[in-house]
């Protein structure tokens, strides 16, 4: 069975790359351009890994975390934070509301993010 991962990422042209890139090698991606909707569709779905980005509209990527922890059906889904936003006190709240990875977009190609998702989904 394929695994799904929910990428949360407002950028349309990031997300059409990362989506192909991860379908590509065998992921199926569900894509939300809110906190809000990728909350949503993380209750609804079968999600065994997020990739989110922090900067996005309305609400954060903070935002979705500490949701996220506070629902125990999606509460233990593996979260990469993977956001151009590098403010240590962001990375630290990321962290300690269990995001697992705090990668830099601009210092990661498409490919070395499949690599990263495929050592926590192999």
């Amino acid at each position: 069975m394929k695994k799904n991962i929910l990428l949360v990422e407002d950028e349309t042209i990031l997300g059409d790359i990362y989506k192909s890139k991860l379908e590509s090698v065998g992921y199926n991606v569900i894509w939300a351009l809110t906190a809000e909707e990728g909350l949503k569709k993380a209750r609804k779905e079968r999600i065994d890994l997020v990739l989110l980005d922090i900067l996005l509209p309305k609400k954060s990527g903070i935002y979705f975390l500490s949701e996220m922890k506070k629902d125990n059906k999606i509460a233990d889904i593996t979260v990469l934070v993977f956001s151009n936003f590098d403010d240590p006190l962001t990375r630290e709240k990321a962290f300690e509301l269990g995001a697992k990875e705090y990668i830099i977009k601009t210092s990661f190609t498409a490919k070395e993010l499949v690599n990263k998702v495929k050592e926590y989904l192999p």
